[in-house]
């Protein structure tokens, strides 16, 4: 990855990752990627919103979760693989300790309805934070090749197609980001 075009501010050291994506990965508890736009571009800066479209859409093709491919890519930017590695290193080490302790709490407390209740409410409030992103997100539409109205049939096919017919999310992103990536082919053209 190149370094970024338009982002005033960047990481000082690999430290300063780790800490960063340590603190990232604490806030966002089951729902990082709002955090983690938040996070990286309003209040450090280190990327601008189109560069954190760009690097989502190209983490959501990768495998493995989201976030943890935006760590990397991000640390990659600024210090090679040992930014990467720090950055991935921020994103698991504490929350996996808590996840372990919280594995041994839940097997031991999973029957206790007040216990049940607050995890059918953090359901509630995932959706809420998923629904904030993609609103926040929505922003950057006016730069994207897709345009206005093209992007919002996208998403509305997406939601039809599977919130509502319940067809494979494996059938349906392929299909229909490969529509999308014809539209905006079409309207840009072919690279030089």
């Amino acid at each position: 990855m190149s370094a970024p075009a338009t982002a005033a501010a960047r990481p000082a050291s690999c430290t300063e990752l780790f800490v960063a994506f340590t603190a990232l990965a604490l806030q966002g508890f089951g729902g990082v990627l709002a955090v983690a736009q938040r996070v990286l571009v309003e209040r450090k800066g280190w990327l601008t919103r189109e560069q954190f479209v760009e690097i989502l859409a190209l983490a959501q093709v990768l495998h493995g979760p989201n976030v943890c491919n935006i760590s990397l890519i991000v640390g990659d930017r600024y210090f090679g693989l040992r930014g990467a590695f720090a950055a991935l290193a921020g994103m698991m080490v504490v929350p996996l300790a808590l996840v372990l302790a919280a594995t041994a709490l839940y097997s031991h407390y999973a029957e206790v309805p007040a216990v049940a209740g607050a995890l059918r409410g953090m359901g509630a409030v995932a959706a809420g934070m998923i629904i904030g992103t993609a609103l926040s997100l929505g922003r950057s539409i006016t730069t994207s090749p897709l345009g206005r109205a093209a992007w919002l049939a996208a998403a509305a096919a997406t939601f039809a197609l599977i919130g509502v017919a319940r067809l494979p999310l494996v059938w349906v992103l392929p299909a229909l980001g490969l529509a999308a990536c014809a539209w905006a082919w079409r309207r840009v053209g072919p690279a030089p």
